[in-house]
């Protein structure tokens, strides 16, 4: 079985920083290409993959103002599809741009929508010649029709298991309204905890009225875009992950690494949070700021060992690689 991996050209794969769509297309095919598998990733140039590299743009569009991403990401799709022939299956991880050009792909074409960014990308996903996985059931649409869920895996070997963690309270992902960066801010203020905060900027106006103001260096610290080294060492630091969201998150991996590093997780019931967090066992799903003050008392409750036991159960990347296993000889047989 030949199999190519479509991947997103945004950042490189696997990230340096940011970059979850890569991140768990790079899991991917070193996973494929560990059990055996005849796998090719189609990502930027400088990736650093197992499986046979293929592409066309030297890095990615986040990292370089030189490269224009509409651009590139249609010849990114154009080149690959050229090539898909060749192929038992495409997996695309790209969104929504090789659907509308799926036609012209001559092989069996699987897509892990790994979000939605709106309701007029739909179009593009209705009239795809193409199968769907979603990476939660709460990220369905009711238009489209799946073969499964497949929630993500995470390398549990960069994440290892903190007994103690520590007193901090810990927030991990892009700065943007949706991820509540605010709020977190104002729930540490209110158990009186320092809040330790990393992640890209996405959105800079909102980063510089509601954020830089109150990141003192003391009670609220911000340490900037960390990558795959530190991030087990950061997360396994604190007493709870907060992740005060004010959108449907379609999976939140930033959830499942520190529920692996044994540090419980204080989420907003929105999105896939119920069905990734175990309520009780890998954190407390709340709704509003005075219900998460509570929830951060009473952190010491959960079981830091049960947390990492049951997240590394449900999310390690073995798991995934299994699972797309299946979905991708059901699809070729």
């Amino acid at each position: 079985m030949k199999i190519a991996l479509l991947g997103p050209i945004a950042w490189r794969t696997p990230p340096v920083h940011y970059g979850p769509w890569e991140l768990i297309t790079g899991l991917l095919a070193e996973g494929l290409a560990a059990r055996g598998v005849d796998v090719t990733l189609f990502a930027t140039l400088d990736s650093v993959t197992a499986a046979t590299l293929d592409g066309v743009v030297p890095t990615g569009y986040e990292e370089s103002p030189e490269i224009d991403g509409r651009v590139w990401e249609a010849i990114h799709v154009s080149h690959a599809l050229a090539r898909s022939g060749e192929f038992d299956l495409i997996h695309n991880h790209l969104d929504w741009l090789p659907l509308a050009f799926s036609e012209h792909c001559r092989a069996p074409m699987l897509t892990t929508v790994h979000g939605f960014s709106g309701r007029n990308i739909l179009p593009a996903y209705r009239r795809a010649r193409s199968h769907f996985v979603s990476i939660s059931d709460s990220d369905r649409s009711p238009d489209l029709d799946y073969l499964a869920t497949v929630y993500h895996g995470v390398d549990l070997g960069g994440l290892p298991f903190h007994a103690d963690g520590g007193d901090d309270l810990i927030l991990f992902g892009r700065i943007h309204p949706d991820k509540g960066t605010d709020i977190a801010i104002e729930i540490a203020r209110r158990a009186g905890r320092r809040l330790v905060m990393c992640g890209i900027v996405q959105d800079r106006e909102y980063f510089a009225e509601r954020v830089e103001p109150m990141i003192d260096g003391e009670r609220v610290v911000y340490l900037g875009s960390v990558g795959p080294d530190e991030r087990g060492t950061i997360l396994g630091s604190g007493a709870a992950l907060l992740h005060p969201i004010r959108f449907a998150e379609p999976f939140g991996l930033s959830v499942v690494e520190s529920m692996a590093c044994g540090t419980p997780v204080i989420a907003y019931r929105r999105g896939s949070m119920p069905e990734v967090v175990d309520e009780g066992v890998t954190g407390r799903l709340v709704a509003s700021v005075d219900e998460a003050v509570t929830a951060v008392e009473r952190i010491a409750e959960l079981d830091r060992a049960a947390c990492a036991a049951r997240a590394r159960q449900r999310f390690s990347a073995e798991r995934m690689v299994d699972e797309y296993l299946a979905i991708y000889r059901k699809i070729v047989s």
